[in-house]
């Protein structure tokens, strides 16, 4: 007979099976705010860097609410977002950075990406003026939230945003990222009129501790909601028969 340590070479092939977890599922659909009395109408799951950025344009008033979410590189590193109004790239992107402070608290800061070797850290964007700023940071994560202003005669329809993470921080001044492929991929455009960033995955409303709503964006979040319950009810079911099977092979080892 079987000693009780001795398994099925079958259920050994599906154990790594079971520790499949469904929460890689989720996107940024499943994201709250509760500390932020803006709501979000649109989201998106940015390509790289495990970014993402959920955001609200109001064309009444020129005004870009944002909420930038990404892990840094190390725990004392930092994160950034900005746009390039001039280029697809990183130089010449005016940027929010969230860093830790001299007292050990999240600030934001703005920086004018001279080249890719010189960054100049200014009191204000160029060419959007920030309205407000706050950056907070949990469970490995930050997070930027803000508010543009953008220039009435500039062409808003869509932005060239770029975003990154850093490892450390320097006497207040981030330091170089790395240039893996994933870091120097880390722009696309975001497109403020069909609510979508090419190269990212758009998705729903979100925000105030709630989502959905009954405007377009709110049927959008319904359907994307229902979409990652129906993948989180497939993958515990996959779970258990998985689970179960390997129960029954592990009984007839023994």
């Amino acid at each position: 007979m079987a000693t009780f340590l001795h398994f099925s070479p079958i259920f050994l092939t599906f154990l790594p099976l079971l520790l499949i977890s469904p929460t890689h599922s989720l996107t940024c659909t499943s994201q709250t705010f509760t500390d932020t009395p803006t709501k979000y109408t649109n989201c998106t799951d940015l390509p790289s860097l495990k970014a993402y950025l959920h955001w609200t344009h109001d064309s009444t008033n020129s005004t870009l609410s944002v909420a930038f979410i990404a892990p840094p590189a190390t725990p004392d590193g930092w994160i950034a977002w900005g746009i390039n109004p001039t280029s697809t790239g990183m130089a010449g992107t005016q940027a929010l950075v969230a860093l830790k402070g001299s007292k050990g608290s999240l600030v934001v800061k703005t920086y004018n990406l001279v080249s890719y070797k010189s960054i100049q850290e200014t009191s204000n964007m160029s060419s959007f003026k920030v309205l407000d700023s706050k950056a907070e940071d949990s469970n490995g994560t930050m997070m930027i939230f803000a508010k543009l202003v953008l220039p009435e005669n500039m062409k808003i329809a869509s932005l060239n945003q770029v975003w990154q993470v850093g490892s450390s921080v320097k006497d207040g001044v981030p330091e170089k990222h790395d240039f893996a492929p994933e870091n120097l991929g880390a722009k696309g455009n975001l497109d403020l009129v069909n609510t979508a960033a090419v190269g990212g995955t758009p998705s729903s409303a979100t925000g105030g501790g709630a989502s959905g709503g009954g405007d377009k964006n709110g049927t959008s979040a319904q359907s994307g909601n229902e979409t990652i319950s129906g993948v989180l009810r497939g993958n515990v079911g996959v779970f258990r028969v998985l689970l179960s099977f390997g129960i029954i092979v592990l009984s007839l080892s023994l």
